[in-house]
């Protein structure tokens, strides 16, 4: 086990923009459970999910310069960077051939493992409060931000127009922003 030190989240930044590995080890220590829990949440495959998680820290410790705090916590910026780079690997050809040569054998495999991804989700309390949203709203949420799917794509599975899509997630981000607070 690491050091017991604990940062602030000014203190943590800082000292990771020094390219601080001490500080770097404190941050995978504390936010790798959350981040592997949404990337697994949305891949459904444990081992990809890790590899991901690796590559999510490795742009985290390349990028940390770009970090900027007035558009959103520390954590709120790493998630970000953990969707967008799982959503493209789903894209990549590569991954999409896996997939289907895989078949449905990984959601036979995984079906134990995905419980630890839920509750490594649910450790930083985005998983309850999800579930007080409404349905209309969990549902999209859940499909654009674990699932990976664009506005567009869901607003054609769904039968909804793009608008009602748009309105709806920003609606439900906002009260999950009022159930944080």
């Amino acid at each position: 086990m690491l050091s017991e030190k604990k940062y602030t989240e000014e203190e943590l930044v800082i000292l990771l923009q020094r390219q601080n590995k001490t500080a770097f080890s404190y941050l995978y220590e504390n936010y790798a459970a959350a981040l592997n829990g949404v990337v697994f949440k949305m891949v459904e495959d444990e081992a990809l999910a890790e590899d991901i998680l690796q590559e999510v820290f490795i742009k985290i410790w390349n990028n940390i310069g770009s970090y900027d705090k007035s558009k959103g916590r520390l954590f709120t910026w790493m998630l970000q960077i953990a969707r967008n780079l799982t959503i493209d690997i789903m894209r990549s050809k590569g991954y999409k051939k896996q997939s289907q040569i895989s078949g449905d054998e990984n959601s036979v495999t995984n079906i134990s493992g995905r419980d630890s991804g839920i509750e490594k989700l649910d450790a930083i309390g985005i998983d309850k409060q999800i579930m007080n949203l409404k349905p209309e709203y969990r549902i999209l949420i859940d499909m654009a931000y674990f699932k990976g799917y664009t506005q567009d794509e869901i607003a054609k599975l769904l039968n909804i127009p793009l608008g009602t899509v748009k309105t709806r997630i920003r609606n439900a981000i906002l009260e999950l922003k009022k159930m944080m607070t």
